[in-house]
């Protein structure tokens, strides 16, 4: 990391996030953990809006369009947080993902009744659109 008198090399700070100003580095964090989940920094967007936007071949420029509140840099930051711990993030959203199945399964043995006519509505639904 770095050239050989221990300074940082550009690259470098552009992958974690630290910036220049003034001539010091500067260190921005785009994502922070809190509740348990991952959520993009002073925000209430998840990290897992951003990553299944990615997921789904969206561009940073289009992801920021459907988050207005999020300025661009920090999308960028926030694909750039998710690249750089790719294991533990997709870890967390295949966890994420199986916690949320079990919630669904407890509601639908809940009230099936309810879930077979939501059901028997979409089928009559489907069937009336061409």
């Amino acid at each position: 990391m770095g050239d050989c008198q221990g300074k940082p090399a550009i690259a470098d700070l552009i992958e974690f996030g630290i910036t220049l100003e003034g001539g010091s580095a500067m260190i921005k964090q785009y994502v922070e953990r809190r509740d348990g989940g991952y959520w993009i920094a002073g925000s209430r967007v998840s990290l897992d809006s951003i990553v299944y936007a990615f997921f789904n071949g969206q561009t940073a420029e289009s992801i920021a369009q459907s988050f207005p509140m999020l300025p661009l840099e920090q999308v960028y930051g926030a694909i750039a947080f998710y690249l750089s711990n790719r294991t533990e993030i997709d870890a967390y959203l295949t966890r994420a993902r199986a916690d949320f199945e079990v919630l669904r399964q407890a509601a639908r043995d809940t009230d099936p009744m309810f879930y077979q006519k939501l059901a028997d509505a979409r089928r009559s639904g489907d069937a009336r659109q061409p």
